[in-house]
């Protein structure tokens, strides 16, 4: 959920710049290149990943996905450059 809302709060805040946001990882890509997030593969990483534990069913599968949210997706900042 908490990637869903950052997703959501950069598409809002491209748009209010005057871009045209389509879909999740055109949002990504232009929150990078506006230097909005720093790691971009790291975030559209998180959007595959994001789309595979939506069909997931296998208990393994999702213990290895909760594991790489907490070492790599939890780690990734949005708040201080939009407090900037």
């Amino acid at each position: 959920m908490t990637f869903e809302l950052a997703c959501k709060v950069l598409k809002d805040y491209l748009e209010a710049k005057g871009y045209v946001i389509k879909s999740p990882r055109e949002t990504l890509k232009q929150a990078f290149q506006n230097g909005l997030i720093e790691d971009g593969h790291a975030w559209i990483d998180a959007l595959s990943k994001r789309n595979l534990t939506t069909h997931t069913y296998d208990e393994a599968l999702a213990d290895k996905f909760i594991l790489e949210i907490k070492q790599i997706y939890a780690p990734l900042s949005l708040h201080k450059k939009l407090s900037e």
